[in-house]
């Protein structure tokens, strides 16, 4: 079965990726193997033929699955973008999502019927539905919505509905939903005394509701290895349905009837979490796990595994070529193979359950690492002891929540005592995230480029062939825990970064901006903060920042702005600049109720006003004193309401220009005739809208274009860096070479590259 099951995989894979070619080359494969077949060839022969058959099947599926996504009536009316009314079944709760103009909600709806340019079609198929509406339907309900169809980027989805107005109902959810729903609420009003952190913990823990978490946290636990808390996985199912098991033992509940509370309690937490794939696969992980629980649990949990991929498969044959799935298999596969020989070794020197307590999240996480370091490009280093340490609290956590849910159902005093105790174990969780994540070395940087991954694979292979000796002995098992520790309280020797005596940094924080201008030891004024937290706070640890006597935001687009906590993360802020326009008002909304943790009232710039901080001389220069305060309140106006600063650092001068569209770059030629500056930060990620005489005359020697990489803007264009780079400046993209840092070189300035 874990043959049969890689084979399923592979060809999931094949027919997603490969389409036409794929489905062609498997069938003739599925021809030779029926053939073949009936021949009655046995042993490894027959294992052949049935490989074959499986990939064949599985790549059909595939080919047959997207093929009757992107051709129906719903794909075509996108294909025009034509003006429809849908009616259909909501699959997914609301969910905002940020955007170039603000965050929108999205929700997922598979549609019965459409009309549009004259004709109706009946038909199931699956449309991403986004909206200004906060209002959403609830999951399972039937409505009827109005819009316009776009294509859809994902090859599981028809169409994006981009709708007009409200939603309107047609029938309410089932039984089954309503409850599921009464649930949930009662978790989440288990734990509304709770502190913020644990309020947004307990439900990830028990269902996988992550709403209202807190970004810069997400981050502690992904640099942790801790993300999969925050997600439905095979754990979340293990410890509920177990513990059912357990109540219904107690109960004195036997035989056969344990197999039945096992089922009820899967599809019981299926209905709690939502049907969406990542649940259905973690329902299946989950249930592999219970398998092996039993005896003969090694050779019954890998037919179990195999089993699972090839229904998964079959099923949903996209999972093939998601990196969640990806991650499942490989958990559950690495704690089935590779845990058993690892306890096994550490029990010669170690009490058993201490080494089962060590093997089982190292074995995972070791099997991970080459899939979680192309989807990050980082390498975990406190992974296994972070585990390690919150795997107690872990389990009580999700117990005491769902106890502290149903009890919710009944008497609310029990539920919030038992909403406490569940907020009291993830804590502790918190607090081995934030700590972990501080250390100096808890994840180092790995490429995702074949060659790095390839390598990575390799080690990984090394590792696991090797970890059974090493750890069979007391000696060389404690020398392995030494270096680790070595390595993440001290570091590795520095790569020379930041260089001495910079002025400026660019921080590669993906499609956004985030400056760093040095004001003095240990200090530096930030001029926007990107759209992730971890990304701006991992760049200002880099340099060395813990003083931000002003943090400035240039307008309010959420790729400027939505990393600010991480920007004040642990860092003493003082004083928050933004640009006059309050638009658009989800971004504004965040600044203000950031600003108000930070005990802070954001100040408009406007231009004229300057200020020397330390080291540095900030002159702001647009947007001008009687420009526009309010917007359209789609943010389509706030670029060229950026707040563009003149720095100067130790001789070198500095233009700061936010997203300042041409009309705002001919006015600044108009009022600053003859500027100079050493260092330009390119305008707008380097897009093709620019005023390239005014660019030019600027002089820079060199040019920061702060961009991310495989963007779907088509930043930054050739034909705004062209001019710049015939110019003679110096050119350099954080989505090329990572974080750039600007030192005075005499009475010029230098480019120092960190790299990716």
């Amino acid at each position: 079965m874990p043959v049969l099951g890689a084979a399923a995989w592979g060809g999931g894979l094949a027919g997603t990726l490969l389409q036409g070619p794929a489905l062609a080359g498997l069938g003739g494969c599925a021809c030779v193997a029926v053939a073949a077949l009936s021949l009655r060839w046995r042993s490894a022969a027959f294992l052949g033929v049935a490989v074959l058959l499986v990939a064949s099947g599985a790549a059909s599926s595939a080919v047959l699955r997207a093929h009757q996504v992107a051709h129906n009536p719903v794909a075509a009316l996108a294909t025009d973008g034509a003006a429809v009314t849908v009616v259909g079944t909501v699959t997914s709760d609301p969910r905002s999502v940020p955007s170039g103009v603000g965050d929108r909600v999205v929700w997922r709806l598979e549609v019965r019927a459409v009309s549009g340019r004259g004709r109706v079609f009946v038909l199931a198929t699956p449309v991403l539905v986004m909206t200004d509406d906060d209002s959403a339907p609830a999951l399972g309900a039937s409505v009827r919505l109005r819009g316009r169809l776009a294509a859809a980027e994902g090859e599981d989805l028809a169409a994006v509905l981009l709708a007009h107005g409200e939603a309107e109902p047609l029938a309410g959810p089932g039984p089954w939903w309503r409850a599921a729903a009464v649930v949930r609420q009662s978790l989440r009003d288990s734990v509304a005394h709770r502190p913020d952190d644990q309020r947004a913990l307990v439900p990830a823990l028990v269902v996988g509701d992550d709403t209202g978490l807190d970004p810069v946290l997400e981050d502690d636990f992904r640099t942790t290895g801790l993300t999969h808390l925050l997600a439905v996985s095979g754990t979340n199912l293990t410890l509920v349905v177990g513990f059912l098991l357990v109540v219904a033992r107690w109960c004195r509940v036997r035989g056969r009837w344990l197999y039945v509370v096992g089922a009820i309690g899967i599809v019981g937490f299926v209905l709690l979490a939502r049907t969406e794939p990542s649940v259905l696969r973690a329902a299946v992980m989950g249930s592999a796990a219970l398998v092996a629980m039993g005896s003969n649990g090694r050779q019954r949990g890998l037919r179990a595994l195999g089993s699972a991929v090839l229904v998964l498969v079959y099923v949903d044959p996209e999972l093939a070529v998601e990196a969640g799935f990806a991650l499942s298999v490989l958990a559950t596969g690495g704690i089935l193979m590779l845990a058993p020989t690892w306890r096994d070794a550490l029990s010669r020197w170690l009490p058993r359950w201490c080494a089962e307590a060590v093997a089982v999240p190292a074995a995972a996480q070791l099997a991970c690492t080459p899939v979680v370091a192309a989807l990050s490009g980082q390498v975990s280093i406190v992974a296994v002891a972070a585990n390690l340490v919150v795997a107690p609290a872990v389990g009580p956590a999700t117990v005491l929540g769902l106890a502290g849910a149903l009890a919710g159902l009944m008497w609310d005093p029990l539920a919030s005592l038992l909403g406490t105790l569940a907020g009291w174990c993830v804590a502790w969780i918190v607090v081995v995230a934030e700590r972990g994540a501080a250390l100096p070395t808890a994840a180092v940087d790995w490429g995702t480029g074949p060659g790095s991954l390839l390598a990575l694979t390799a080690l990984v292979l090394l590792v696991a062939a090797l970890a059974p000796v090493v750890l069979r002995r007391r000696a060389s098992g404690l020398a392995c825990c030494v270096v680790m520790a070595l390595t993440v309280l001290v570091g590795p020797p520095s790569r020379g970064w930041p260089p001495e005596g910079w002025v400026l940094v660019a921080c590669d924080v993906g499609q956004g901006d985030a400056l760093v201008v040095r004001a003095g030891s240990g200090a530096a004024v930030v001029v926007d903060a990107g759209p992730a937290p971890r990304d701006v706070d991992r760049c200002l640890d880099r340099l060395g920042v813990r003083r931000v006597p002003m943090l400035v935001l240039t307008h309010f687009h959420a790729d400027h702005v939505d990393g600010m906590a991480g920007a004040a993360a642990g860092r003493d802020v003082g004083a928050i600049v933004t640009t006059r326009l309050l638009d658009p008002p989800q971004g504004v909304e965040l600044v203000q109720a950031e600003a108000r943790e930070l005990g802070l009232a954001p100040q408009p710039a406007s231009a004229g006003a300057a200020v020397t901080l330390g080291e540095v001389t900030l002159q702001v220069l647009w947007p001008t004193p009687g420009s526009s305060t309010r917007g359209p309140g789609d943010g389509s106006t706030a670029n060229e309401a950026s707040v563009v600063l003149l720095a100067e650092v130790r001789g070198v001068r500095m233009l700061l220009s936010g997203d300042v569209e041409p009309e705002g770059q001919a006015a600044l030629a108009r009022a600053m005739p003859g500027l100079d500056v050493d260092v330009l930060k390119m305008p707008h990620h380097g897009s093709r809208y620019q005023d390239e005489d005014w660019l030019v005359s600027l002089a820079a020697e060199v040019v920061l274009v702060s961009v991310g990489a495989d963007n779907d803007y088509g930043h930054p264009a050739r034909s705004a860096l062209d001019p710049l780079e015939q110019a003679g400046a110096d050119v350099a993209r954080t989505d090329l070479d990572g974080d750039l840092a600007v030192v005075p070189d005499g009475d010029s300035a230098r480019l120092v590259r960190r790299g990716r």
